[in-house]
């Protein structure tokens, strides 16, 4: 195997396979970018969970096939001047050579490199790379990570009509985002993609106004855009029934300022232990939200203003959950919808009409010890 390839174009190919490999594995394999020589070049990483691979312009004078490092390529590309990469295999010894620099390594054996699984056809939509990054980004980080219910490892994708909503739960808050296609697909369906997949897809949507493929099979789903496409396993089981988790009967309603919430929240926050269950406090009054914190080395308090009266609802929240929900909210200023103690905290923005669920966040409260007052 021979080819040449600029080092601007090989970098970016290296970075996009080199995210589903796997960093140490008893199979040497699964470390390495397989690289595909013949007609074009092809760059493949496989981690038996996610495949991605991505094709490169490159000029081919001897084709053939090898696996590398992914390491080793990655941190030997990036270190080679602005110029020509040419690579060449002989058998496993492999040598790169750039301008004045030349290095000599060994590859492994393209056989020992698992074939990446065929998704037979079942459903496909389409969307901008942008929306899809963007619907990511605000349902992520509400994933479960408990192996428990698998299920609830991954993001449901829902599509009804030309309406595609992407939901996270973990069983203590919930993040949802909806959008209208451009196009619909003509069937309405729905899959489970795991959620360090969806992490991956992120990465590879970088191109704004590029579309992304989803084609879905029995199986597994794959992802495609431009010259890269990424294959994912499909979590298999019945998704947690959102809808019957929101609602939105609330007698507590108000908003606030986005940025001056999280900065309170950190402030208080500080003191706060991770392994230790005490919960971000919060008094709900007349404009203004008073945050407490306490814990057995000490206290700490803050307020923060908001437009509406909570009539002194006394409620505790993990206070991570919160600020991952907080961050995730488009506007600057968002509504909060409230019942009681033990109701979830509807999170939405500020212009959403009511009853729209566009952007929709909730954080079940933390039960709170009685008798507690701060401010």
């Amino acid at each position: 195997m021979k080819f040449s390839c600029e080092k601007s174009l090989l970098q970016p190919a290296i970075n996009v396979a080199s995210r589903a490999t796997t960093p140490k594995s008893s199979i040497p394999a699964l470390e390495g970018v397989l690289l595909e020589a013949d007609s074009e070049l092809r760059l493949t990483g496989y981690n038996l969970e996610t495949g991605i691979r991505t094709v490169v312009p490159a000029q081919v004078k001897e084709t053939g096939s090898l696996v590398i490092s992914a390491k080793k390529l990655g941190d030997i590309v990036k270190n080679l001047p602005d110029d020509m990469v040419t690579l060449t295999a002989d058998g496993l010894s492999v040598h790169i050579e750039c301008g004045d620099v030349h290095y000599n390594i060994q590859g492994i054996d393209p056989e020992e490199f698992p074939e990446l699984p065929t998704v037979e056809p079942q459903n496909a939509l389409i969307l901008s790379q942008d929306i899809l990054a963007d619907m990511i980004n605000r349902t992520l980080f509400a994933v479960s990570n408990n192996d428990g219910r698998p299920i609830l490892t991954g993001s449901l994708f829902e599509v009804v009509g030309d309406i595609l909503t992407v939901v996270s739960v973990d069983g203590q808050r919930l993040a949802l985002r909806r959008e209208k296609l451009e196009e619909g697909p003509g069937k309405d369906f729905s899959f489970v993609v795991p959620g360090p997949a969806l992490n991956e897809v992120r990465g590879i949507c970088s191109e704004v106004g590029e579309n992304v493929e989803i084609t879905t099979g029995a199986r597994h789903i794959m992802f495609r855009t431009g010259s890269t496409l990424m294959v994912t396993r499909r979590l298999e089981g019945e998704f947690l029934n959102y809808r019957q988790s929101i609602s939105w009967k609330s007698t507590i309603s108000f908003t606030a300022d986005i940025r001056s919430m999280i900065t309170s929240i950190n402030r208080v926050s500080l003191i706060l232990q991770e392994n230790v269950k005490n919960p971000l406090r919060c008094i709900v009054g007349d404009n203004i939200l008073y945050f407490s914190s306490l814990t057995p080395t000490g206290d700490a308090s803050d307020r923060c203003p908001i437009a509406g009266n909570g009539e002194d609802l006394h409620i505790g929240f993990n206070h991570r959950f919160m600020l991952d929900a907080l961050k995730a909210v488009p506007t600057d200023t968002a509504k909060f919808l409230m019942g009681s103690p033990s109701t979830p905290c509807i999170i939405v923005p500020e212009d959403q009409a009511e009853g729209e669920e566009e952007y929709l966040f909730m954080v079940l409260p933390v039960r709170m010890s009685a008798n507690w007052d701060k401010r």
